[in-house]
C-alpha cells in the first residue's frame, strides 16, 4: 500500500501548529512542517517525532511552493501583530498567499485557524479583523476549506500580569459573565478530526472551545488549585481608561465576540476528550499556574 500523503502544518514550532502536528502524528498521519531553523530544538523535536521538515518562511514563496508539493492538506495559521514580529498587513498577505498556493498546488483540504472574536462585522481590533479578511478570501477559492475559530486559550489565564502573584485575578468578564476557553492541545485534536472528515467539515466555519466559565467560577477554581483564596475582579475602570487595547477587548466581551459562542456539546461529539478548565489546571496547566503565582512580570498579549 502506498504511504498516505502528508499534511503541511504551518506554525508547527508554535502553539497551534505544534498542537496540530502532535495530534496528527499521534494519529499516525504523516506531517510536513515548514520551519525557519532546521537546527532549533523545536525543529529537532518535530523531526524526532516523525515530521518531515522543510526549511522556509512566509516571505519565501519558493519555499512555500516546495513545502506544498504532494501534500493532501494544509493547516494555515499566521503570526499576528501582538507578537511584535509582523504587521497586520503582513498577516493578511501571508494568509492569502498560503491559501492561493494551496489552490495552485492541488491541495485537497485547507484548514485555516482564525479567532473566536471574528465575525461578519469588523471588531475594530486590527488583528481580529485581519483574520476576517483572510477568511473572506478563502471562501472565494475553488478548494475544500474549513475555518476554525479558537476561543481564548486557557494558557492565557496563567500569563503574568493578571495578579495571581498577589492572590487575585483580573480579567475581561464580570463575576457573573460566562466566557469560553480552549486548551491549546485540544485545537490539534479538533483539527485532526476535521482533516479526517473533509466531506463532513468542508465549507464550514465554526468556533471551537472546551469550557465556559464565569469570573466567579474562575475564582473558585484558582482558589482551590492554589490552596488559598484568589479573589476575582473585572479590570478596574482606571486600568481600562489607561489601556485602550484592554478597554476595547472588554467592550467586545460585553458585546459578545470575545465571550465565545461555540457549541460545546457538538464539539464533544467530535472530540469527547476536550479538556474542562479544571482538568487543564490540574494537568497540563499546573506548572504554568504555579509559576504565575510567583511571577512579577508585566502583561503581554499573544494569541497567535
Amino acid at each position: 500500500m502506498s504511504r498516505p500523503l502528508p499534511i503541511l502544518v504551518f506554525g508547527a514550532s508554535g502553539q497551534q501548529g505544534g498542537s496540530v502536528a502532535n495530534a496528527l502524528l499521534r494519529g499516525k498521519r504523516p506531517v510536513r512542517a515548514l520551519v525557519r531553523d532546521m537546527s532549533s530544538a523545536k525543529a529537532r523535536a518535530l523531526a524526532e517525532a516523525g515530521a518531515e521538515l522543510v526549511q522556509g518562511s512566509f516571505d519565501d514563496r519558493a519555499s512555500l511552493q516546495r513545502a506544498m508539493e504532494g501534500v493532501r492538506g494544509v493547516f494555515s495559521v499566521q503570526p499576528s501583530s501582538p507578537t511584535g514580529e509582523v504587521t497586520d498587513e503582513d498577516e493578511v498577505r501571508y494568509g492569502v498567499a498560503v491559501a492561493d498556493l494551496a489552490v495552485e498546488s492541488g491541495v485537497r483540504h485547507l484548514v485555516y485557524s482564525s479567532g473566536a472574536a471574528v465575525g461578519e462585522e469588523p471588531t475594530g481590533v486590527a488583528h481580529f479583523d485581519t483574520k476576517a479578511r483572510i477568511e473572506a478570501h478563502i471562501r472565494t477559492l475553488p478548494i475544500t476549506w474549513t475555518i476554525v475559530r479558537p476561543a481564548t486559550f486557557m494558557e492565557m489565564l496563567t500569563m503574568p500580569g493578571f495578579g495571581l502573584d498577589e492572590d487575585r485575578f483580573t480579567f475581561f468578564a464580570r463575576p457573573d459573565q460566562s466566557m469560553q476557553f480552549i486548551a491549546v492541545e485540544d485545537i490539534g485534536r479538533i483539527v485532526a478530526a476535521v482533516f479526517a472528515g473533509p466531506e463532513r467539515f468542508g465549507g464550514q466555519t465554526f468556533e471551537i472551545a472546551g469550557d465556559a466559565l464565569t469570573g466567579s467560577e474562575l475564582e473558585a477554581l484558582f482558589s482551590h488549585a492554589a490552596g488559598r483564596p484568589i479573589a476575582y475582579a473585572r479590570f478596574a475602570d482606571d486600568v481600562l481608561a489607561a489601556n485602550p487595547f484592554l478597554a476595547k477587548l472588554t467592550e467586545l466581551m460585553d458585546e459578545g465576540p470575545v465571550a465565545g459562542h461555540a457549541d460545546l456539546d457538538a464539539l464533544r461529539r467530535i472530540e469527547p476528550d476536550l479538556k474542562r478548565f479544571s482538568q487543564w489546571l490540574a494537568g497540563t496547566g499546573r506548572d504554568a499556574f504555579a509559576k504565575a503565582l510567583g511571577a512579577k512580570d508585566g502583561w503581554a498579549y499573544n494569541r497567535a
